[in-house]
């Protein structure tokens, strides 16, 4: 098991340059990264894996970011659209090593409202198809795509584990794998660790943070059951801290944050990270 940080932390969007970070995360004592990539053009996935060998580090992940005209539930330009941004992240994980692609991979973050069954059934069957695609694609060079479902306020399309896993049912790739966070959990789940332990062998990426986006360990959610449903499912992926400040002002503004959650963003990075450690008896 590796404990990771996702950039979002710390600066959006990541570029080539940002590397400039990665000492910092060493240090700290973080075993992997995860990478934002907001669009393809924004890194050079040699340059960065260059630079992660040389601070000793992974990318574990890349998070898909799911924006404006990328919606595999959407009108036949904007499928297109996140077709061709998801086969590009694919793409630059094998470059950088193998990085899973990890995220809310079937449509637009904030696309949020009631929708009728009917109408549910035939976004259903279009993600299903478009994800059949990628997930093929993503077979062929060896990487696997971990979707996230997130909570009500961000998507109507994937709220809970069940959910999740009925949507890799339907799909049947072995490069489909389930994607939790423990603050869409908070909002979702009836017991977090009764959810993780439905997925099983299928999560295969998890996200640690606060129930205020902040860091995981300091706050009201049980760690000792979320660590014990992790280790009972026998899960030895990454552990992201993502969380979110007022620092990087584009994600604080899409993620909702209107205050400062901790002093200071290094305080949820170094402070989660320890938390977590103890939590998982890690040294």
């Amino acid at each position: 098991m590796r404990f990771g940080i996702n950039t979002f932390l710390f600066v959006s969007p990541f570029t080539t340059a940002s590397v400039k970070l990665l000492p910092k995360f060493k240090k700290w004592g973080f075993d992997s990264i995860e990478i934002p990539v907001e669009d393809p053009s924004h890194i050079d996935p040699v340059k960065v894996k260059a630079a992660l060998d040389k601070n000793g580090l992974v990318c574990g992940s890349i998070c898909a970011c799911m924006g404006p005209g990328r919606d595999f539930r959407g009108t036949d330009e904007e499928q297109q659209t996140a077709m061709t941004y998801c086969k590009a992240l694919v793409d630059q994980a094998v470059a950088l090593g193998g990085a899973k692609i990890i995220g809310p991979v079937y449509s637009v973050v904030g696309k949020a409202d009631a929708v009728e069954p009917a109408q549910q059934k035939v976004e259903f069957q279009l993600v299903v198809k478009n994800l059949k695609e990628l997930a093929k694609y993503a077979e062929s060079k060896g990487i696997t795509i971990c979707i996230e479902p997130l909570n009500r306020f961000e998507t109507d399309f994937l709220n809970t584990c069940d959910q999740g896993l009925k949507l890799l049912k339907a799909v049947n790739s072995k490069a489909l794998r389930l994607h939790l966070d423990t603050f869409h959990m908070n909002i979702e789940e009836k017991n977090q660790a009764v959810a993780i332990k439905k997925a099983g062998a299928l999560l295969g990426h998890f996200h640690a943070c606060g129930t205020d986006r902040g860091t995981p360990g300091s706050d009201s959610l049980n760690w000792k059951e979320i660590v014990s449903a992790l280790k009972a499912v026998k899960y030895n992926g990454d552990v992201v801290i993502e969380s979110f400040t007022t620092d990087v002002k584009v994600i604080a503004r899409a993620a909702a944050i209107w205050r400062r959650i901790q002093p200071t963003r290094d305080e949820i990075a170094v402070d989660g990270l320890k938390n977590l450690k103890k939590a998982f008896g890690k040294k």
